[in-house]
């Protein structure tokens, strides 16, 4: 699979995992602990991706409705249900949308010609979907850069996956939800000392890359387990200088939000929202 902009390799492709409301919304039923901070990073970072014309690969946290919990409680993002759609701002107009069926099959160029692939996955790691597995490996980009939801849990997973498989990670730790402040501290401590980088939203946000592509303006569903591509499920400063400044983010207690700043019409796509 050749994942090169205009035949060149790829500055980047953002991994954007399980930006979901069960995850971010304070009566989902998974909210991470720090939900009112991440929603402003993850909203600058969503801007910085939009003005940059950059490729992102999103994961879809989708259980079936038969997959409770001990005792018979509900789990979180359950198929069909509205925690488990993405948060409006996190989907973008130019996007593909392929399903979990255990195979290779996936159309070539995919990220030259749809901005936004989105993968449902019944599991943490992104990588246990074949056909993402298949799309990051065979990826040609120079850098990986990984957010979303839960540090400890899908963004810890994919990150010691690719850099198993040789590629350069880089983590937005702002941009990561986290539901455990010691676990998340753990992982980013190994994922550090496997090779990636920690970053800010700062950092990323005053990146410039070397050219911004244009991509279809059109939602897709690739063929899925019931033949139609729809199983159901709903989704619609200065970076700190050193390795505990990151840690301590995990560790402390969630800042307060800022306010938030109102968005111009069309930029959420709202009736985008029961696409995915």
């Amino acid at each position: 699979m050749n994942a090169r902009r205009n035949g060149r390799k790829l500055d980047c492709i953002i991994l954007d995992l399980n930006t979901q409301r069960d995850f971010l919304e304070p009566g989902g039923l998974h909210t991470v602990l720090n939900h009112e901070a991440l929603i402003p990073a993850l909203r600058r970072s969503v801007a910085w991706i939009r003005r940059n014309g950059v490729p992102v690969v999103s994961s879809l946290h989708s259980l079936r409705p038969k997959e409770a919990l001990p005792g018979g409680r509900w789990t979180y993002c359950v198929e069909g249900s509205t925690g488990q759609r993405k948060v409006p701002f996190t989907l973008l107009p130019s996007r593909l949308i392929m399903e979990y069926d255990n195979t290779l099959s996936l159309p070539m160029e995919l990220v030259r010609t749809h901005q936004q692939v989105v993968f449902r996955t019944h599991s943490d790691d992104l990588l246990t979907h074949p056909k993402a597995d298949r799309l990051l490996t065979q990826a040609d980009a120079g850098e990986f850069i990984v957010l979303g939801n839960t540090i400890e849990g899908a963004v810890k997973a994919v990150t010691l996956g690719l850099l198993a498989r040789g590629k350069s990670v880089s983590i937005v730790a702002d941009a990561c939800g986290y539901c455990d402040p010691g676990a998340a501290d753990l992982a980013v401590r190994q994922m550090s000392a496997k090779g990636a980088q920690i970053i800010a939203v700062d950092q990323l946000a005053s990146r410039r890359l070397s050219g911004r592509r244009r991509f279809r303006s059109s939602v897709v569903f690739a063929p899925g387990e019931n033949g139609n591509g729809h199983t159901g499920g709903n989704g619609n400063g200065h970076a700190p200088s050193r390795l505990s400044r990151v840690r301590a983010m995990f560790l402390s207690r969630p800042r307060a939000a800022s306010s938030r700043k109102r968005q111009r019409p069309g930029s959420d796509s709202r009736r985008a929202e029961a696409d995915v």
